[in-house]
């Protein structure tokens, strides 16, 4: 459930970042910021679901599936295709990520 919820905070994230590139760089309509400001608001509410006892510690895991998530939206969004550097960063990130999220800890 925690990737699920990482994986949707990401796309919130991004999504109502993205509105306000599209609004300032794209010269789009100031209403794109309307549900860019409740996705990201969406983001935050998401980001705090993930069970885990620190914050820090949950947003430093989630570095790493934004970072895949971007790469992502990227090639989908944007249309272009990341490359093997890109793929080789986020493989790394992914693996911190994981290893942040599971390592086993003392009480």
């Amino acid at each position: 459930m925690t990737y699920v919820l990482y994986a949707a905070a990401a796309l919130a994230e991004i999504a109502g970042c993205f509105s306000v590139w599209a609004w300032w760089r794209l010269e789009k309509s100031p209403l794109w910021l309307l549900p860019g400001f409740a996705s990201l608001l969406a983001f935050a509410w998401l980001l705090a679901m993930v069970d885990t006892n620190a914050a820090g510690r949950a947003y430093a895991a989630y570095g790493g599936i934004y970072i895949v998530a971007s790469l992502a939206w990227l090639w989908l969004v944007e249309g272009v295709r990341p490359d093997r550097w890109d793929l080789a960063g986020a493989t790394l990130c992914m693996a911190g990520a994981t290893i942040i999220l599971f390592a086993p800890r003392g009480a």
